[in-house]
């Protein structure tokens, strides 16, 4: 072969190995917990990151993302062009179990292509994904056979899971962080077979059960083991992207109503700690104490927020005042833009648009912009 031509082929292939590098490259930074515990920071260069975004479970007809994300992908793309418009920097992602995963062994690679396709988008639109995994919103969608799991098998399923997400979103800087569950519980006594799932809430399962049986063993121990096996999962893929787990606001140690996630028994084992805190009006003080409790060394973000039981007059004052206890902020978009919303005369359309309002005028200066 002339030199010439050697010298063409060799630059080809290193371009082409580049390119296949470098699928992820975009110019996102990455992110990572500050040397001091106290919040979040780009890397390479350290300047501060605050999260401020979105919790883009469903829509506006209540149906989640993997309904729609393949048939429907330019909604999906209108959407993030949405909430990036409104000065989200994060949005966070809740993924069904029964989507990604087709057997008890085997991943469903066509969701996996999906995801890596989503990846790609939030590189484009220069916004964050928090991946909040192992749904099961939908129970009618549960696969039987995973339901007949027991505690072993299904942790095995539910590492498995999240091994296969990890491998596709290691070299990806779009990735915030990896959220093993949305709001799990230890129960305190033995249930009934099967009964892994919470009570619904508007028709969805959002609470889920990580085990029937203690066993002789404690809530924290059995809490901490769980997010163990899921975390070295992860890590056998991806060593970098952050991991955390959504806990209710019920989680800390304290009489009455307990998920078993107290955050001083597992921090450890996290990168940062996520609540979900809706407060109530007449209520404030009392919400700020229970996020006070849940600042035990490391970041606290408030992954679930929303004017639900209080006046958006006394949401605002409950952001000003949390801005001292909480390095970042998620409420909810449903796919619907505020200036529809507003012109509607539906209460619950005018309700969502104020709260849209807000978020675009107040909460989303407090985000930060990759610098």
């Amino acid at each position: 072969m002339p030199m010439r031509g050697y010298i063409f082929l060799l630059g080809s292939l290193l371009l082409l190995t580049v390119v296949e590098r470098s699928a992820f490259s975009g110019n996102l930074p990455w992110i990572t917990v500050s040397q001091d515990q106290s919040g979040f920071v780009y890397t390479p260069g350290g300047e501060p990151f605050r999260p401020v975004g979105f919790n883009y479970d469903r829509d506006d007809a209540g149906r989640l993302l993997e309904d729609y994300w393949t048939d429907e992908w330019d909604v999906v793309k209108e959407h993030f062009s949405q909430m990036k418009e409104m000065g989200a920097n994060v949005v966070r992602i809740h993924l069904q179990l029964a989507r990604f995963m087709q057997t008890q062994e085997t991943s469903d690679q066509s969701s996996l292509d999906r995801l890596k396709k989503l990846l790609e988008l939030a590189e484009t639109e220069q916004i964050y994904l928090n991946l909040t995994g192992l749904g099961c919103y939908h129970k009618q969608d549960v696969p039987e056979w995973y339901d007949a799991l027991d505690e072993s098998g299904r942790w095995e399923t539910q590492a498995r899971f999240w091994q296969a997400i990890a491998q596709v979103c290691a070299q990806s800087p779009a990735v915030f962080c990896y959220n093993l569950m949305n709001e799990p519980i230890v129960p305190g006594g033995k249930r009934k077979a099967e009964d892994w799932l919470g009570p619904a809430l508007a028709g969805k399962h959002y609470v889920q059960r990580i085990s029937l049986d203690l066993a002789g063993r404690k809530r924290p121990d059995v809490a901490r083991e769980w997010i163990i096996t899921l975390k070295n999962a992860i890590r056998k893929e991806d060593k970098r992207h952050l991991v955390t787990v959504g806990l209710v606001d019920w989680s800390l140690d304290r009489p009455g109503l307990s998920s078993g996630f107290i955050p001083s028994e597992v921090v450890g084992e996290l990168d940062f700690i996520s609540v979900h805190l809706y407060p109530e009006s007449g209520k404030l003080h009392e919400a700020i104490e229970t996020l006070t409790q849940f600042s035990v060394g490391k970041p606290v973000v408030i992954e679930e927020t929303f004017p639900l039981k209080c006046s958006l007059e006394e949401f605002a004052e409950f952001i000003d005042r949390s801005q001292a206890h909480t390095s970042g902020w998620f409420g909810f978009y449903w796919g619907v833009p505020i200036e529809k919303l507003q012109s509607s005369r539906e209460l619950k359309d005018q309700l969502i648009g104020g709260w849209l309002s807000f978020f675009k005028t107040k909460l989303s200066p407090l985000a930060t912009t990759p610098p």
